[in-house]
């Protein structure tokens, strides 16, 4: 792989990715959720930032930006359709487009649903799927502006990736969705192991992200409205997946 990848906790639950290219020495980083730990990333690991990647508008991915360009200029890459309200960008894409760090290709989807304008980018080479506040690890996105509709159909466009792709998404949110996951799916048993796993990990204070997106696709209940479980669970047998899915959203923002 040409790629090396750092996963940098910032605020309170938030996570930033630094990702290297070892043959063209570029530094991409996806979302800036603060800067202080961002430059300090850098500095350790000698890199210079060549590209910052901003995912959606919300101030917990971008508000670090302005400090962190003042010390580390770089290109900064952005959805056309929400750039109204994103940080002035260099480079602004939409669903389709490519744009390149390094020798690596990133490929770019339109994920709406958390946010409108909402992207995520993979580096399919790589196997490396930028999510953010999408497709979470056992979770999704709370549905500020989009509808469950929208947000079934942007997750169906990620699930059709390789499965293993590792899954960088923008929160440290695992062990509350697991809980929430156990009450939508309690009897499945990749699912329980994965939460063993995922107690061991916070034991010890890592972050539990990235996962891989098959992981997801076998434990994460907002990927698996199709489940004959999960739909004799929730009394929807007849439902359709989007009206499943909608079921599941609701319940875990009660939950």
């Amino acid at each position: 792989m040409s790629f090396q990848l750092i996963t940098i906790p910032c605020l309170s639950d938030n996570y930033a990715f630094l990702v290297h290219d070892r043959d063209s020495k570029k530094t991409l980083l996806v979302d800036v959720p603060e800067a202080a730990p961002i430059k300090k990333a850098l500095v350790e690991t000698g890199w210079t930032l060549s590209d910052v990647l901003i995912t959606h508008h919300h101030a917990d991915h971008v508000q670090g930006l302005e400090e962190l360009l003042h010390a580390h200029p770089a290109r900064v890459i952005g959805a056309a359709t929400d750039q109204h309200r994103l940080p002035p960008l260099d480079l602004a894409v939409t669903e389709g487009d490519n744009f390149k760090i390094g020798t690596q290709n990133g490929r770019v989807f339109d994920v709406s649903g958390h946010t409108i304008g909402h992207i995520a980018v993979l580096f399919e080479e790589e196997k490396l799927l930028f999510t953010a506040d999408s497709l979470m690890a056992l979770g999704c996105g709370r549905l500020f502006e989009g509808s469950a509709t929208q947000m079934w159909n942007s997750l169906l466009k990620l699930t059709a990736l390789d499965p293993d792709c590792l899954v960088c998404s923008g929160h440290e949110y695992t062990s509350a969705n697991a809980r929430f996951a156990l009450t939508i799916e309690p009897q499945n048993a990749a699912l329980k192991d994965r939460i063993r796993r995922i107690s061991d990990l916070r034991n010890k204070n890592q972050p539990t992200v990235p996962s891989t997106l098959r992981e997801e696709l076998e434990t994460n209940p907002f990927l698996r409205p199709q489940s004959a479980n999960i739909r004799h669970i929730l009394g929807m047998q007849n439902a359709s997946d989007d009206q499943v899915f909608a079921e599941i959203r609701c319940r875990k923002d009660k939950f």
